[in-house]
C-alpha cells in the first residue's frame, strides 16, 4: 500500500484515527458537518511519523527501557522521555516528506500563520480524551518554522506527562503513533470552550460556555477567569461575567504574547447573549453528528464561529437507554449490593435475568427506574422511607430531584383494590424452626439444580437455565423468606427507636445482635480462624504459604508435615464458602474455589494475630455481651413508668431480632451458590467454543450477554469486533464513579447528609455499628492486598460478604458505600466493630497508616494529628 504523508481535512473523517490521530479524525469529521466552519488545513499522517521513527534507531532501546520502567519512577521516566524527544527533534525530515508538507502549505498560503497541533492515535477517543497530553503551537509562520514544529509535535508523544498517562492506563508506547494537524491560524476577538453537557452535574440538556477575549490559551493556561454561561433549550439560565484582565494575542511575525485588556473593557461580556445561544446550537449539531456530548474549542472572528477542536466528554456517567423521551429517575443497584465496580456483560445480563425487578445497564452498572414509585404520594413516602433507612444519601439525592418543578410526574395513588390473593400473610411467629425450614428449602433447591444441570449441554443448557432462573426467582421471592428478613430488620429498627426514646441510648440494638445465631456470613469469617488454627503449629507450612503464588498450591501443601490436615481444612472451607468472592454479584468474577490464593493472606494474618481457639472464644464473648446488654436494658426499662409493659415489649423484640437477623445473610448465600453452579456449566460451554475455534479464550464469553452467548452456542459464531469493543468499554468504565441516583437528563447525584452535629473537619457517614475506636487506618482496595495487624481500622470503598474474613482481625470499619442493613453493617454489628459507612471519598481523604477515630454511634470519622 502506498504511504500517504499528507491528507487535506476535507479528505478525512472520524473513522481514520489510525491514519491522522484522534484530533485529526475529529476535525475531519467536523469539516463535513453542514453549517460548521473549521479553519482550512491538512494532516501530516502517522505514516510520516513511522517513517521518521524508523530513521532514528536509537529510540528502540530507549523505548524498551521506558516500557520496563515503574510508572512511579518519575526521574527515570523524565530522563528516558527527554532522550527520546531529543532524538526525534534532531532527526532530519526526509526530502520527499518535507516536499509533501511544504506543498500542502502552498495551498494555505506560503506565509500564512498556522496552528501546528499534535494528534495522537490514542487521543480524543470515546473512552479516553488524553486531553493536554501532547503539544500545540500557535501562530507559526514560514515553512521552515512549520517543519520544525511538526518535529516538535512528533516528539511531544513522549512528554513526561504523556508517558505516565499511557503507563497508568496500560497503553503500550509502541502502539501509539503521532499525526500532526496544520491549520490556518484564526485571529479571534473571543474564544473559549463549549461543553454540550454540564461537566459538573452531568445534565445533558444544559450546555456550558466558557468565553474570554483573544486566543483560548488565556483560559486553558488559567491566566484569566472566563465568562461562564449555562444554556438550556435556547435560553441562558445562568451567567457569570468575569473581570478579564489579560488576553493572549498573535504577533505579526509569529508566536503569541500576553497583553493587558483595557480597563473599560475587562468586565464587558466576551460574547453577546445571541452569540452564546447561536454557539450552543452549533454545539448541538456537532453533538448529534458524533452521537455523544462534546468538549468543543471555538473561536469568534468577524461574528463567525470557527470550531478548532471537538472531543468527547469522557468523564460523564452514561445514561440508561429508556426508549422514550419521558423523564426517568434511576437508583443504583451497586450501592445496595455493595459492589459499585463495573460488571462485564455476562455478569450484568445474568443479574438482570435473576433479579426481582427490571434493571437498566449504564457504564457497566445496574440501575432501577423508580420514577413511577416517586410519582404517587403513598408509594413515594414508602420508597423514601425504606431507601432512607438503608442509605440517607440516596434519600437526599431523590429529594433533590423531587424539588425540581415537574421533573417527576404527579400521579394519584393506586386505588384500594381488593385484598391480595389468599388474604394477608399470617403474622410470623418468633420461632427458630422458621429459619431452619427456609434454609432446608433453599438447600434442597440448590441440590436439585446441581443434580439436574449435569446432563445439560449446548443450546439445551441455556433453555434449562432460563427455567432455573424462574426457580431462582421463586426461591428469592418466597413470602416466608421475605417475612423472616423483614422481621429481623423491623425488630432492629423498633429497638433502636424505642430504646433511644425510653432510655436515651443510641443504636442499642447493635450490642443486642452480637453473635446472633445462624449468620452464614459471620460464621464464614470465624471458620477461617479455625483453618488458621490447623496451620499455626507448623512453621514450615506458614513459610510455604508466605511464598504461594500459584492457585494449585494445595497439592504441594499436602506434601509438607501437617500439610494434609491443612489442605483438608482449606478444602472443607472452600466446599462451604468457595463460591464467594469480591464483587460476587458479577458471575464473571473469579470465585475462591477458582482462585484460592486470595484467601492465603487472610489465613496468614489470622495465624499471626490470633491465639488458638479464637473463633469459639469470640463468638461466646459476643453472645455473653448481648445477654448482659439484654439484662441491663430490661432492668432499666422496668423502673420506668409502665416499665413492665415496656420491658415485655423489648424482650419480645430482642428475641425476635436474635431469631431472624442472622437469616438476613442467607438468601445472598443461596443466590451465590446458584451462581457458581451456573458459572461452571457456562464455562464448560465456553471451553467447547474455544476447542471449536469459535473463541480465542474462554473468558471472551464474559463480554457477551447471556442471550449473545446462547446465540454463539447455537450458531458457532462470535463477532470478534464486538468482543474487542466490549473489552475496551469495560476498561474505560473503571474510570467512572457511579452515582447513587441518576436522571434521564444525565444528572449524577450522590446526596448529602446535611448534618451540623459533627466536629469541624470530620468525615461524615452513616452510623451502623455502635462504639468508638481509635487506631491505624489501613486503606485496602483489594482484599488480596490486605496486610492487617490487630487493632487496625479497615478503610475501603465497599465490602460485600467476601470481606467478612477480614473483619475478625480489625478494630473498626469505614467504607465509602453502604447502608444500615447492607452486609458490612450487619457483620460489623455481629462482631462488635464500631463502623461508619457511606463516607464519601474515604479512601482518598484518609491516608494509609494515618491514625483515625471512628465514631460508630454518631456516624463520623476524625483524622488525628
Amino acid at each position: 500500500m502506498t504511504e500517504q504523508y499528507v491528507l487535506g481535512l476535507q479528505e478525512i473523517d472520524e473513522t481514520q484515527v489510525a491514519v491522522v490521530g484522534g484530533k485529526g479524525a475529529q476535525l475531519g469529521g467536523l469539516s463535513r458537518i453542514d453549517g460548521i466552519s473549521v479553519p482550512g488545513g491538512f494532516c501530516v499522517t502517522t505514516d510520516a511519523f513511522r517513517r521518521v521513527m524508523a530513521g532514528v534507531p536509537a529510540t528502540d532501546e530507549l523505548l524498551d527501557r521506558l516500557s520496563r520502567s515503574d510508572p512511579d519512577d518519575r526521574e527515570a521516566i523524565r530522563m528516558l522521555s527527554a532522550r527520546i524527544r531529543e532524538a526525534i527533534e534532531g532527526a532530519v525530515v526526509p526530502d520527499d516528506l518535507a516536499v509533501a508538507i511544504t506543498g500542502a502549505l502552498v495551498e494555505l498560503g506560503e506565509d500564512a500563520a498556522c496552528a501546528v497541533r499534535s494528534s495522537a492515535t490514542a487521543e480524543d477517543l470515546p473512552t479516553a480524551s488524553f486531553a493536554g497530553q501532547q503539544d500545540t503551537y500557535l501562530n507559526v509562520v514560514g515553512s521552515e518554522a512549520i517543519l520544525r514544529h511538526v518535529s516538535r509535535c512528533w516528539a511531544s508523544l513522549f512528554t513526561e506527562r504523556a508517558v505516565i498517562y499511557r503507563q497508568r492506563n496500560g497503553i503500550d508506547h509502541r502502539t501509539v503513533h503521532m499525526a500532526v494537524v496544520v491549520q490556518r491560524m484564526v485571529l479571534p476577538d473571543a474564544s473559549g470552550i463549549l461543553f454540550t453537557a454540564d461537566p459538573v452535574t452531568g445534565n445533558r440538556k444544559v450546555a456550558t460556555v466558557d468565553a474570554g477575549f483573544g486566543l483560548g490559551e488565556a483560559l486553558v493556561s488559567g491566566l484569566v477567569n472566563p465568562d461562564v454561561y449555562k444554556v438550556r433549550d435556547d435560553e441562558i439560565v445562568d451567567r457569570t461575567i468575569a473581570a478579564k484582565q489579560r488576553a493572549v494575542h498573535a504577533l505579526p511575525a509569529g508566536g503569541t504574547r500576553e497583553v493587558a485588556v483595557d480597563s473599560q473593557r475587562q468586565e464587558q461580556p466576551a460574547l453577546t447573549d445571541a452569540q452564546v445561544v447561536r454557539l450552543v446550537r452549533l454545539g448541538r449539531r456537532i453533538e448529534a453528528h458524533f452521537g455523544r456530548p462534546q468538549d468543543i474549542e471555538w473561536c469568534l472572528a468577524d461574528d463567525g464561529f470557527q470550531i478548532v477542536q471537538s472531543r468527547p466528554i469522557t468523564t460523564l456517567f452514561p445514561v440508561p437507554e429508556s426508549g422514550d423521551q419521558e423523564n426517568h429517575v434511576y437508583v443504583s443497584v451497586g450501592h445496595g449490593q455493595m459492589m459499585t465496580d463495573p460488571m462485564k456483560p455476562l455478569g450484568h445480563s445474568m443479574w438482570r435475568l435473576t433479579a426481582m425487578v427490571p434493571m437498566h445497564e449504564a457504564g457497566g452498572r445496574l440501575f432501577v427506574d423508580v420514577t413511577r414509585r416517586l410519582a404517587a404520594p403513598t408509594s413515594r413516602a414508602g420508597l423514601l422511607d425504606v431507601l432512607g433507612k438503608g442509605d440517607p444519601l440516596i434519600r437526599d439525592a431523590l429529594e433533590t430531584v423531587l424539588e425540581r418543578d415537574g421533573f417527576v410526574p404527579s400521579l394519584p395513588d393506586a386505588g384500594p383494590g381488593g385484598p391480595p390473593a389468599g388474604g394477608a400473610p399470617a403474622p410470623l411467629e418468633t420461632d427458630p424452626a422458621v429459619v431452619t425450614r427456609l434454609i432446608e428449602r433453599s438447600e434442597t433447591s440448590v441440590a436439585a439444580l446441581e443434580r439436574d444441570i449435569r446432563s445439560k449441554t449446548g443450546p439445551a443448557l441455556f433453555e434449562f437455565l432460563m427455567e432455573a432462573f424462574e426457580e431462582h426467582k421463586r426461591v428469592l421471592s418466597d413470602p416466608l423468606s421475605i417475612q423472616a428478613i423483614m422481621a429481623g430488620m423491623e425488630a432492629t429498627w423498633w429497638l433502636n427507636d424505642k430504646l433511644l426514646d425510653w432510655l436515651g441510648e443510641k443504636n442499642a440494638a447493635d450490642t443486642l445482635t452480637l453473635s446472633a445465631p445462624g449468620n452464614i456470613t459471620s460464621e464464614m469469617g470465624l471458620a477461617l480462624l479455625d483453618v488458621a488454627d490447623v496451620i499455626r503449629p507448623h512453621t514450615e507450612l506458614v513459610t510455604f504459604l508466605q511464598g504461594v503464588e500459584d492457585d494449585g498450591f494445595l497439592d504441594e501443601l499436602a506434601k509438607l508435615p501437617g500439610g494434609a490436615e491443612a489442605r483438608d481444612a482449606i478444602e472443607a472451607y472452600l466446599d462451604r464458602y468457595g463460591m464467594r468472592c469480591v464483587g460476587e454479584i458479577d458471575i464473571t468474577r473469579p470465585r475462591w474455589r477458582e482462585r484460592p490464593t486470595t484467601l492465603v493472606p487472610v489465613i496468614l494474618d489470622n495465624v499471626r494475630n490470633f491465639e488458638p481457639g479464637a473463633a469459639e472464644r469470640r463468638f461466646e464473648q459476643g453472645r455473653r455481651r448481648a445477654q448482659e446488654k439484654e439484662r441491663d436494658v430490661l432492668s432499666r426499662l422496668r423502673v420506668l413508668p409502665d416499665g413492665d409493659l415496656k420491658a415485655d415489649e423489648a424482650k419480645r423484640m430482642i428475641d425476635r431480632v436474635r431469631t431472624f437477623i442472622g437469616y438476613r445473610e442467607y438468601p445472598k448465600y443461596g443466590i451465590i451458590s446458584r451462581y457458581f453452579i451456573y458459572k461452571r456449566a457456562l464455562l464448560a460451554e465456553a471451553e467447547r467454543l474455544v476447542r471449536a475455534g469459535v473463541l480465542p479464550e474462554v473468558e471472551d464469553v464474559f463480554h457477551l450477554t447471556f442471550q449473545e452467548f446462547h446465540d454463539a452456542v447455537r450458531s458457532n459464531r462470535v463477532d470478534d469486533r464486538l468482543v474487542r469493543q466490549r473489552k475496551e468499554a469495560f476498561r474505560s468504565y473503571h474510570a467512572l464513579t457511579p452515582p447513587r441516583v441518576l436522571t434521564s437528563e444525565g444528572d449524577a447525584l450522590t446526596g448529602a447528609y446535611r448534618r451540623d452535629d459533627v466536629p469541624a473537619g470530620a468525615l461524615v457517614g452513616l452510623p451502623v455499628s455502635a462504639g468508638t475506636v481509635e487506631g491505624r487506618a489501613r486503606v485496602v482496595l483489594d482484599m488480596a492486598d490486605a496486610d492487617l495487624e490487630a487493632g487496625d481500622i479497615l478503610v475501603t470503598a465497599f465490602t460485600d460478604p467476601s470481606w467478612s474474613p477480614l473483619f475478625v482481625g480489625i478494630a473498626g470499619l469505614v467504607t465509602e458505600v453502604g447502608g444500615l442493613m447492607t452486609h458490612g453493617a450487619v457483620i460489623a454489628r455481629e462482631y462488635g466493630l464500631p463502623a461508619v459507612v457511606g463516607v464519601e471519598q474515604a479512601t482518598r481523604l484518609i491516608r494509609d497508616g494515618q491514625r483515625i477515630r471512628v465514631h460508630g454511634t454518631d456516624g463520623y470519622v476524625e483524622i488525628l494529628p
